[in-house]
């Protein structure tokens, strides 16, 4: 499956951390082993009489010592694997943000903003219960029953044979039930998606739909939304409590036979009575691992779930719609000649945008770029930025392939103006200092006074500090694309 060999993959960034986990879970069980065994020691001596109490002082001290040695190997175990999946989702929500970067506006194109912001909050915190609770819980299972088994072996073989026999159908029927929860956690996720997306959209719109009277309609399809995904919450729900129940079941059964296989024997004097106490001590502790994963499992399709969809955001990007890599060579700082050499280029399932477009724009002079719709105007300010690379033909920067400048450094040079200017809710300095945060005040001023800007400061009541509303409110049409010059 591609989500879990996703989620394999990105578990070897952290496995270090997660190998000092198991070793502390292994101290632990060997900590509670003796523990097991000096106090089954000090109830069979207080009980039989045989030996006496001073004698049994360094049981007794072992037993105190014990106790907090597995709280604290315990809390490492736990704050090594926590930290190292904080870690982990740091750096992957980093490398998805810069995947999304990388993609650019036309690779990005069939994406919804909400399904994406859905996908790099809410599916990298999906995934991180996996990464620090079920993978290491995982290595406790494989490894505490077995060191367990080891032991009660010894002390009874009878015992130990029932918890080899019975701990198989903890996992068996894990996986038997945990198919169904899968695919509701998938629904689960996908909708989440959904109603992400739908709600950032109807929010960015919210203006719109109030001056058609749509409001309501929207209103009404978000609670619909809503209500399929508690639904589908409810159907993860319902499908972890019965995998619990079914844990619990087993894993009750195998103490209970235990506990009256040990019985019997004890009646029967098969066995001593401090062996007996001792694996009665130990049978549930066998079981408690395999029970704790189970009740994990849900998690763990969650984590299976976002991983599909953060999978898919990394898959590789179809050529004609990725963009291009660039080379290393510096582009120059004065204004360039631009040429394009028999450009053409075509979208992804689609006819060409562009067929052997040739023409060159000299620097220092005013071009204006005018044809029908769905010319392929946009489609070539997208080759000239490098959002997609030209399927045959070649973009000259002053005689060079575009493909071998620093397309970061390249972009760094142009100046943009949408058709549609976004505006984030803060100042008018904010708003334009977005462009290069690292101006100062001079270089804001020329900037607004070049592009008319500096008449709306002055006109506005608190001038440079003036607040903005999201999507440019407080501003008219034309004073947006002012603020939008200025920052150009």
């Amino acid at each position: 499956m591609l989500a879990a060999s996703w989620l394999r993959r990105e578990a070897q960034q952290i496995r270090r951390p997660l190998q000092r986990a198991a070793l502390a879970t292994a101290l632990q069980a060997l900590a509670l082993v003796a523990q097991a065994w000096c106090l089954a020691t000090l109830l069979d001596a207080a009980l039989s009489g045989h030996a006496p109490f001073a004698s049994l002082w360094p049981q007794a001290l072992a037993l105190a010592l014990l106790a907090p040695l597995r709280l604290v190997l315990n809390l490492a175990a736990r704050r090594t694997a926590h930290t190292a999946a904080l870690d982990l989702g740091a750096g992957l929500r980093g490398r998805l943000l810069a995947r999304v970067q990388a993609l650019g506006p036309i690779g990005l194109r069939a994406q919804a903003s909400g399904d994406l912001i859905t996908r790099l909050v809410d599916g990298v915190d999906a995934l991180l219960p996996h990464f620090a609770r079920v993978l290491p819980q995982s290595a406790t299972a494989a490894i505490v029953p077995l060191l367990l088994a080891a032991f009660v072996l010894p002390a009874d073989w009878v015992s130990g044979l029932v918890l080899l026999l019975t701990a198989p159908l903890i996992p068996l029927f894990m996986a038997l039930v945990g198919s169904a929860a899968e695919r509701a956690s998938q629904a689960r996720f996908a909708q989440l998606a959904r109603l992400g997306a739908a709600f950032v959209d109807a929010l960015g719109g919210l203006t719109t739909l109030r001056q058609l009277g749509a409001a309501e309609r929207v209103a009404r399809r978000l609670d619909a939304d809503g209500e399929a995904y508690r639904q589908l919450t409810m159907q993860v729900l319902r499908v972890a409590f019965l995998s619990a129940l079914v844990l619990e079941f087993f894993a009750a059964v195998g103490i209970a036979v235990v506990a009256v296989l040990v019985g019997f024997r004890l009646l029967a004097h098969e066995i001593a009575f401090r062996d007996g106490l001792f694996v009665l001590l130990l049978a549930p502790e066998f079981y408690l691992p395999l029970r704790a994963l189970g009740s994990l499992r849900h998690a763990r399709m969650d984590a299976l779930a976002a991983a599909q969809q953060l999978a898919c955001l990394e898959a590789p990007a179809p050529p004609a719609t990725t963009p291009l890599a660039g080379g290393h060579r510096s582009p120059a700082d004065a204004a360039p000649g631009l040429r394009f050499e028999a450009v053409q280029h075509a979208h992804a399932g689609r006819a060409a945008a562009l067929r052997d477009c040739s023409f060159e724009l000299r620097p220092n002079r005013v071009t204006a770029l005018v044809g029908a719709t769905g010319a392929g105007k946009s489609t070539l300010l997208s080759l000239l930025l490098g959002f997609v690379p030209p399927t045959s033909g070649r973009v000259l920067v002053d005689g060079v392939d575009l493909a071998e400048l620093d397309i970061a450094q390249w972009r760094s040079r142009l100046a943009w103006v949408p058709q549609q200017t976004h505006v984030f809710e803060g100042s008018l300095r904010e708003n334009l200092g977005l462009a290069a945060p690292d101006a100062d005040a001079a270089a804001l001023e020329r900037a607004a006074a070049a592009s008319g800007l500096d008449a709306v400061i002055a006109r506005a009541p608190q001038g440079w500090d003036t607040p903005l509303g999201e999507r440019g409110l407080g501003l008219s049409g034309g004073e947006l694309q002012r603020l939008a010059l200025a920052r150009a």
